[in-house]
């Protein structure tokens, strides 16, 4: 082996050798392009999924629908040059519609700068296609929310919303179909004040279907006003009929002198009392009785719903009759005339009993009787005569209601 080296020709017969297997290992270069030599059967076939699909048309005028969001390219060829296409994807999917007029069609989608190497099928390989006059249009936009959400005792005003309008912009037949335009406040939690939040918009057509158009912007601040629906008022005490005769009231007392109620606004502004009733016929002795809070139409709430009433009574002594006391008249509309058919001449008398310093002394003047009439139409109507009369004595009325007729001077 020694002399084989030795040997200077056959160094040089190896050396060519050599140089002969590299030069044979190197692609050959056509021009300034390298041939690459593949190996017999290295192919393949690859799916390339939700490949981006770009289409090119007058965006500023028209809008086309019916173009999926993404394809599948089936690619072909040597396996390095699939790979490549696949994690690369450096090629484009794209539709031609520069000159593209309204209508619809069905179009082809093409696809560039995907090596040359490779064969490519796309899917789907066609679409049909609406293209449109693009229109922009400006909506009033309508405000919900779950009214429920307000806790009880508070009350929401109408909500405000900015901007009150919004820009859409689509195709024409579904601008044109548009109905609703609205913007849901989500409300997470109950609210007591006023709430403000961004709500984004919808835009819906007559059956309430959800459409794609573009809204600008896409969500406004939504305000919705709360106040509180409560009011503290007193409770005044109202007495109904008379003692049992030979009793005198001395005091009549409430141990809750206020009520908070809850109802609307205008409710609230037009109501300065409760009320709770005490029977006085069915008193017979000194005693304390739990009556219901009477509330007017429009209250939807009170509290306290109960009070307790204490009632002091003594024996009388002495009683004395008044009469032809006359019963005036309160609260008549202008313009109207009443007539008391009962009792005769609008007048009445009173028993009278308490102590016999007091009572002696008494004439008809010390009390007041009257009836209401605020809010009677025209007609005939019983109404109760109500009393106001020194304090230390008690009465029993001849009459308690009295029949009236209204009439209209103005016709």
């Amino acid at each position: 082996m020694d002399r084989l080296l030795d040997n200077s020709w056959f160094v040089k017969v190896v050396a060519l050798l050599l140089a002969f297997l590299l030069y044979s290992s190197v692609p050959e270069k056509a021009g300034n392009q390298l041939k690459e030599i593949y190996v017999p059967g290295d192919e393949t076939t690859e799916t390339i999924e939700d490949v981006p699909l770009n289409a090119y048309y007058d965006t500023k005028n028209l809008i086309v629908t019916g173009l999926p969001e993404t394809v599948n390219v089936q690619v072909s060829g040597p396996k390095s040059h699939v790979q490549n296409a696949k994690t690369l994807k450096n090629f484009e999917v794209y539709v031609e519609l520069s000159d593209a007029e309204v209508g619809k069609r069905n179009v082809k989608l093409k696809i560039r700068k995907l090596s040359d190497k490779l064969d490519a099928k796309l899917s789907p390989a066609s679409v049909n296609i609406t293209i449109q006059e693009r229109i922009t249009r400006e909506f009033k936009v309508e405000a919900e929310y779950d009214s429920g959400k307000v806790l009880d005792g508070f009350g929401a005003s109408p909500p405000q919303i900015k901007p009150e309008r919004v820009k859409i912009t689509g195709p024409r037949d579904v601008i044109e179909s548009i109905t609703y335009v609205k913007a849901t406040l989500d409300l997470k939690e109950p609210i007591s004040e006023t709430t403000t939040r961004d709500a984004n918009i919808r835009v819906l057509d007559k059956d309430l279907n959800k459409l794609d158009v573009i809204v600008e912007p896409e969500a406004v601040e939504v305000t919705i006003p709360v106040k509180s629906l409560t009011k503290k008022v007193p409770i005044n005490i109202v007495e109904k009929g008379s003692l049992p005769k030979g009793l005198v009231l001395e005091s009549i007392e409430s141990d809750t002198k206020e009520a908070v109620i809850t109802a609307d606004e205008n409710i609230l502004a037009n109501t300065d009392a409760v009320r709770a009733e005490i029977d006085l016929s069915k008193i017979t002795k000194s005693t304390t009785v739990t009556v219901p809070v009477i509330i007017s139409k429009g209250i939807t709430a009170v509290s306290p719903e109960l009070v307790k009433i204490t009632v002091n009574v003594q024996k009388a002594e002495e009683e004395v009759s008044l009469s032809s006391i006359p019963v005036n008249v309160t609260g008549l509309s202008e313009g109207a005339e009443v007539t008391f058919e009962t009792p005769k001449d609008g007048r009445t008398s009173l028993l009278v009993y308490g102590p016999a310093e007091q009572v002696n002394t008494l004439e008809p003047d010390d009390f007041r009787l009257f009836v209401e009439l605020a809010g009677l139409e025209e007609g005939e109507h019983d109404v109760q005569i109500r009393v106001d009369g020194p304090d230390g004595v008690s009465w029993r009325m001849a009459q308690s209601t009295a029949t009236v007729t209204i009439t209209n001077t103005d016709v």
